[in-house]
């Protein structure tokens, strides 16, 4: 298990590499489709490959309550499960305690939650969390951390701050234990996660804290939760350089395409997000405008041309569009969604095909949506890999 970086970009901190894992190598930067609880809904494990994802995500907090890992034992871990032959990373479940679960007790050893789907308390604590990805047989696990929310106070957040150092520590720890019992563990790799909100001071602690350990990566948490795009790039700015260059850094839960473009340009390597499937599934696509430059030589040359965010009201997107196939334009429409694009719903179906599925609630539409809206996050990476010059 390895990264190797390839190329660094001579016009920003954009770069290129292949992250190697148990299950196979990775070309960097790129995007993970999210199998939260087993799948990516709709689609076949199988069907994601061969989208050209490469990677895919799965969550320890979901997979921990339903179906539980009694029964994900019996396959030998979530790969089995979900028939996937692609290496996955799986999140710690911390975010999704914070943000699911009304009820939680946090202290200094982890933190104690009740189900959001029935009620049952459980705890939760660095150790449980590396015990239970080692289970689920992921490639990539994540450490135990401690989202504040947003907004949150300078506070709180130097708290949560400590909070993630202590917990981070503890999981490193406890991976160590259980790679010199088993083989399996010993070939899985440990991210830390950087931790702070807008804070640059509580940033720059908790990125020297957690690179004072020789973690196989680190990630960026606690970003694109309401904050507005032009602080999350300013975070960025701030926090990258101080991470190691021959670690892959991963920007968790981005994003839009543009926010994308813009963090690779500012140096990172890995992303996941829910918008494409999402927006898919809600009869929203993503559309090339621009085909004749790439997002990120676009973004290098006139950076102030790509918006700050959805909703902001700032910049122009000049590479892509959106629309919403449920809008009675459509009904009519015999062109592709995307004429453009070489997946399996714009090189067999039109505009109004799907408009007729969205109308009819036949679950075929959503399914069709999710997989243009994949195809076109991983040509974006495509083109942005090819870009870093």
């Amino acid at each position: 298990m390895s990264f190797k970086l390839l190329k660094t970009s001579k016009k920003s901190r954009a770069r290129t590499g292949i992250l190697t894992t148990a299950h196979g190598a990775i070309r960097t930067p790129f995007f993970m489709p999210i199998a939260t609880k087993g799948a990516v809904k709709g689609l076949e494990a199988h069907e994601v490959a061969d989208l050209g994802a490469e990677i895919i995500l799965s969550n320890t907090y979901h997979l921990y309550l339903q179906p539980g890992l009694s029964v994900l034992k019996k396959y030998g871990g979530v790969r089995n499960f979900m028939k996937a032959t692609l290496p996955i990373l799986t999140d710690s479940g911390g975010f999704q305690i914070f943000s699911l679960s009304k009820l939680r007790l946090v202290d200094e050893h982890g933190v104690t939650f009740r189900s959001h789907i029935d009620g049952s308390k459980h705890r939760l604590t660095p150790k449980k969390a590396i015990a239970i990805q080692a289970a689920l047989g992921s490639d990539i696990m994540m450490v135990l951390d401690y989202f504040p929310g947003y907004p949150a106070t300078e506070k709180q957040t130097a708290e949560a701050v400590r909070l993630t150092t202590a917990w981070a520590k503890q999981c490193f720890e406890y991976k160590k234990v259980l790679s010199k019992k088993y083989t399996a563990v010993r070939k899985q790799m440990l991210f830390g996660i950087v931790q702070g909100s807008t804070f640059r001071e509580l940033r720059k602690r908790s990125a020297s804290e957690l690179t004072a350990l020789p973690f196989n990566g680190y990630a960026i948490g606690g970003l694109a939760v309401g904050e507005p795009a032009a602080e999350m790039y300013k975070v960025l700015d701030h926090t990258v350089p101080l991470l190691p260059t021959d670690k892959p850094r991963y920007l968790m839960g981005v994003g839009y395409p543009e926010q994308i473009v813009e963090a690779v340009k500012r140096g990172i390597d890995m992303f996941d997000c829910v918008i494409p499937t999402r927006e898919g599934r809600h009869g929203r696509l993503f559309v090339w405008k621009r085909k004749d430059k790439n997002p990120l030589a676009l973004a290098l040359s006139h950076p102030r041309k790509l918006p700050l965010g959805k909703g902001e009201g700032e910049g122009v997107r000049t590479f892509y569009d959106t629309l919403n196939i449920r809008n009675s334009e459509f009904r009519s429409d015999t062109r592709p969604v995307d004429p453009s694009c070489d997946c399996q719903l714009c090189k067999n179906y039109s505009r109004a095909f799907l408009y007729q599925m969205f109308k009819t609630e036949d679950w075929l539409g959503p399914r069709l949506a999710t997989i243009h809206n994949l195809r076109f996050y991983l040509v974006l990476m495509e083109r942005v890999r090819s870009g870093i010059r």
